[in-house]
């Protein structure tokens, strides 16, 4: 299949999946799901653009099995959370800000479609690369995936793991990664998109595989990663917060300013 239809299939696939969940989320009152399903339906546009696209076998199956494993991951962990917290205080401020309409809430999942779509097009561009056997590329792709799917996961662990321990309750993370980053799962999900970068160097539509780690880095630092989640922390934790800020770098792991570690 040809890369421009490859990415349309993904919006149609993308926006039907979304109705599903926005119907669902309307009558659950909770918007978090869209997260689930914007991670579940990432692992099925890498796997069905590994299935369908261009390029030779390798780096097809690498894109399928990289960003099936990346976004089925994802979608198990956001799922859990989903299920035994309540709604996300993002969403909760934004249904502060528009109401419960359900055609604004219709928008807003249908915009998620669309990030699917364009988040499709960095693993379409690695799946058409052309590969002669196992390449250095190649092995260096495997490197970057394992490293971010492996920090993105650790991050995870170590947030989940100080959330459950009632002891911490209103108190700010700032153990393992946290200590070095206020977002370690953001920075090794950007780490990963560079994996579908070095898989289509080889490939006719290397230019497009760059919009993964740049578009990601533009959502994440000025869209609806980074200032979503820290304006939902300074309401909830305040000076305490801004102290971590002082402390501690936003996005690239970097050793902090001070050492103490405790969250008050």
């Amino acid at each position: 299949m040809s890369f421009w239809w490859i990415i349309l299939a993904a919006w149609l696939g993308a926006a039907v999946g979304m109705t599903a969940v926005w119907a669902f989320s309307m009558r659950v009152r909770n918007a978090g799901y869209v997260d689930v399903a914007w991670a579940g339906l990432m692992a099925l546009a890498a796997m069905f653009a590994g299935l369908v696209g261009e390029g030779d076998e390798l780096p097809r199956i690498l894109v399928a099995l990289f960003g099936g494993v990346w976004g089925s991951r994802l979608c198990l962990h956001l799922l859990h959370r989903v299920l035994r917290e309540p709604e996300d205080g993002r969403y909760q401020a934004m249904r502060a800000a528009i109401g419960d309409s359900p055609f604004r809430w219709f928008l807003f999942f249908q915009a998620q479609a669309v990030v699917v779509a364009l988040f499709a097009i960095p693993f379409t561009a690695a799946a058409a690369a052309d590969a002669d056997g196992i390449e250095p590329l190649m092995l260096l792709a495997v490197l970057v995936w394992i490293v971010a799917i492996g920090g993105e996961t650790l991050a995870d662990k170590q947030l989940d793991r100080f959330r459950r321990d009632l002891a911490n309750k209103g108190q700010i993370c700032r153990v393992g990664l946290w200590a070095w980053s206020r977002h370690p799962n953001y920075f090794f999900e950007w780490v990963h998109w560079f994996a579908y970068v070095l898989l289509a160097w080889c490939g006719p539509y290397f230019g497009w595989s760059l919009l993964g780690p740049i578009v990601m880095f533009a959502f994440l630092w000025r869209v609806s990663g980074i200032p979503w989640t820290e304006a939902q922390a300074l309401r909830s934790r305040g000076d305490a917060y801004r102290r971590y800020q002082r402390e501690v770098s936003a996005f690239f792991p970097w050793p902090p300013k001070a050492t103490d570690s405790s969250s008050t």
